[in-house]
């Protein structure tokens, strides 16, 4: 998942994942000092000075962000009084360009109190949230909807052919003048306050929403005694104890809703009882009638975002969103989405049937329910395939498959990818390396945090501290990092991950190149959100490669090789669980567009619209939705309307990977024309011109339907 990450006042980049957006920043604008009366103690407030000029994590504290927020509003105000007061002829250079430049203090604050707030908040963090984002949304308003610097933007987009301009220029101005639009630029001084109304109230609901996400992630614990642990691997027992004893719960082993601990749970305990309420625990976070529910929450930004879509003279929310993306529209997107359901659901109802004739066999004498489908899709996948998860973990040992990618990584770009010690970090369990291209010049910085803490979001994604553009006509190199919530070491273990956690390794890593290989000009990039997941999903296909696995997949005890049988196993077992696999991902997807797709007033009771909705959907009774709405963060951050995303972009990687396998999966010639025409272009141009750039043609759904076992 690609995290959102504001690298100017006017351009939210990158994702994801459980995700935060433009509300989860803020900054104050009133009272601020002069730039003279700047305390140098802030480190804000001069050049970091630290290797390839990284923030100087180690010595930032949550005292210096207000008043260097409150510092570069009063910069940012004044760039942009510069180019309204302009005495010149509005022209891209003296207008578009300085506005890309504005706030360069702002963007290097924001992109790091952005990153920290997702992968390593405390009390302090999360109380500046809540204070100062309706205080931000105000500033966003007070810049889109600025009558001023929106007229010369306008002159400059209405007389465009008079400039020679770039097809990036031309690309960036069509962006930016139409983001202005749909962000009210063209509404009258009342409805413009009402909007600016509307957009401080969401400012503050989204980040509480994610606020009682974590805090419901973090509150939750089943403790059991030795005896409660029958049939959980090794591994699993061992990870249970560590958690216990950091929790001082001494005797005891402790499972959480965090995915890393629940999930073996779910697979290995054949106590249904115990799967039954850790399960419920996971599917109800944000929905328990407490401190940290968020129905009413989820409720009313639905409602305000309806409202929000109509003053602004769109139909709905999804109107709003998708208007500058791929899918264009709500329609596209559910034509796609309902498609690919109704050939999810007979699968996935096959795999039901099987279950329940282990269930019957083994005298069970119930019927499947969803918390019982990880345990019973193991047996089956054991019977079918003779393949035991447990048993393949010890050739995904995380150092091995890190290294695996950066082989890779190498082999298809010639990139080297160097440990950097002493270097500022961004928490004590990060790792950082130096990126190199072929020919040893710099590319940029990455960091790697790889396990779940309580200060952490869930899930994974991809971010940056610093993106590349062009300063003064020099290269500025990226600094990106790549956040994940994979098993943890335990015991005498090293962290050794499942094939899932392998393929997410590979997947924020795709986000990575994406953000190492960008060539922009300027700082503002207007990514198509269904096409970001492209670059990461793509990279995906390579972790199960025979020819990959023998690469990286080694017995970390032993070091050997995984063997060739359990390799063939694996790819006999490529379609399994593909019902399921789809039918939750795309019930995740058509709720967001359900939610989103209410004409206003969109007044809803979330638990009564959620069911209501998955009933007339027909979503089986053994599966549950991958984000039930209280906990469905996405929706609340970049991908509100949006989920969707990962499979439009499925289309578009299946299709692309097929590239790859036509003339050799390390194919060079191929990896430098994807580099060229996607990568390097990434927010730059149109995002299907791109694709078209690359394959040679728009893309086709048939690889996607045959690699998921939709169609045979």
């Amino acid at each position: 998942m690609q995290n959102p990450n504001l690298l100017n006042f006017t351009q939210m980049k990158n994702v994801v994942n459980l995700l935060i957006v433009f509300a989860m920043l803020a900054f104050c604008f009133s009272g601020c000092k002069t730039v003279s009366e700047k305390d140098l103690s802030n480190p804000f407030f001069s050049e970091f000075n630290t290797p390839f000029n990284v923030p100087p994590f180690e010595k930032i504290m949550a005292k210096h962000y207000m008043p260097a927020f409150e510092q570069g509003i009063a910069e940012a105000r004044k760039d942009i009084e510069g180019i309204v007061n302009s005495k010149e002829e509005p022209t891209f250079e003296n207008t578009v360009a300085k506005y890309d430049r504005a706030g360069e203090l702002l963007s290097k604050v924001m992109n790091v109190f952005f990153a920290q707030t997702s992968a390593n908040t405390n009390d302090s963090l999360q109380n500046l949230q809540i204070e100062i984002s309706p205080k931000f949304a105000g500033f966003m308003d007070e810049i889109l909807m600025n009558a001023g610097l929106f007229q010369r933007i306008k002159a400059v987009y209405e007389n465009q052919s008079q400039y020679n301009l770039t097809a990036e220029q031309k690309f960036n101005l069509e962006n930016l003048y139409k983001k202005f639009v749909r962000n009210g630029a063209n509404l009258n001084g009342a409805d413009q306050d009402s909007l600016k109304s509307l957009n401080q109230r969401l400012s503050v609901l989204t980040v509480k929403f994610s606020q009682n996400v974590l805090a419901e992630t973090n509150n939750y614990m089943l403790l059991l005694d030795k005896k409660d642990l029958t049939g959980l691997p090794e591994s699993v027992v061992a990870a249970a104890e560590n958690a216990a004893k950091e929790a001082g719960k001494e005797d005891k082993y402790a499972f959480t809703t965090q995915r890393p601990s629940i999930f073996p749970f779910m697979t290995y305990s054949p106590d249904r009882e115990l799967r039954r309420e850790i399960f419920h625990a996971y599917t109800n976070r944000g929905n328990n009638g407490n401190e940290n529910d968020n129905n009413r929450i989820l409720e009313e930004i639905v409602s305000l975002r309806a409202e929000r879509a109509k003053l602004l003279g769109y139909k709905t929310h999804a109107n709003v969103i998708l208007e500058p993306r791929m899918a264009k529209n709500p329609e596209n997107v559910l034509s796609l989405l309902n498609g690919l359901w109704e050939k999810a659901i007979p699968v996935a109802k096959g795999e039901v049937a099987e279950m329940q004739k282990i269930i019957d066999r083994e005298k069970g004498n119930f019927k499947l329910e969803p918390s019982d489908w990880w345990y019973y899709a193991e047996k089956l996948r054991k019977e079918k395939y003779d393949l035991d998860d447990n048993e393949l973990r010890p050739y995904f040992e995380l150092d091995n498959v890190r290294d695996g990618f950066f082989t890779v990584a190498g082999k298809l770009f010639g990139i080297t990818f160097t440990a950097i010690n002493n270097i500022p970090l961004p928490h004590p369990d990060a790792q950082a390396f130096e990126v190199k291209d072929a020919d040893e010049t710099h590319l940029g910085v990455l960091y790697m945090d790889f396990y779940p803490r309580e200060s952490k979001q869930q899930g994974a994604w991809c971010g940056t501290y610093r993106s590349y553009h062009l300063a003064d006509g020099k290269p500025v190199t990226p600094v990106v990092t790549t956040v994940f919530n994979f098993t943890a070491p335990a015991g005498n273990q090293p962290a050794l991950l499942s094939l899932d956690e392998a393929l997410t390794l590979y997947h924020e890593m795709g986000h990575a190149l994406d953000a190492l290989f960008n060539k922009s000009t300027y700082m503002n990039t207007y990514i198509a959100w269904d096409f970001v997941e492209l670059p990461s999903q793509l990279m995906e296909h390579w972790a199960l490669e025979p020819l990959v696995l023998n690469m990286y997949a080694k017995h970390w005890q032993t070091n050997e090789a995984i063997p060739a049988n359990l390799v063939q196993k694996i790819r006999n077992s490529g379609y399994f669980n593909q019902g399921f696999d789809n039918v939750e991902v795309l019930a995740a997807s058509l709720l967001d567009m359900a939610l989103h797709t209410l004409d206003a007033p969109a007044r809803i009771e979330l638990q009564k619209f959620e069911k209501e909705y998955f009933d007339k959907t027909g979503l089986l009774p053994q599966i549950v939705s991958r984000y039930r709405s209280t906990y469905f963060t996405h929706i609340t951050g970049e991908y509100d309307a949006g989920y969707y995303s990962y499979t439009w972009a499925a289309v578009l990687d299946n299709d692309a990977y097929d590239a790859f396998s036509e003339k050799g999966i390390f194919d060079q010639a191929t990896a430098e024309s994807y580099r060229k025409n996607i990568l390097e272009k990434n927010g730059t141009m149109d995002a299907m011109q791109m694709f078209v750039n690359f394959r040679g043609r728009e893309p086709q759904i048939e690889p996607l339907l045959k690699n998921r076992g939709l169609v045979r």
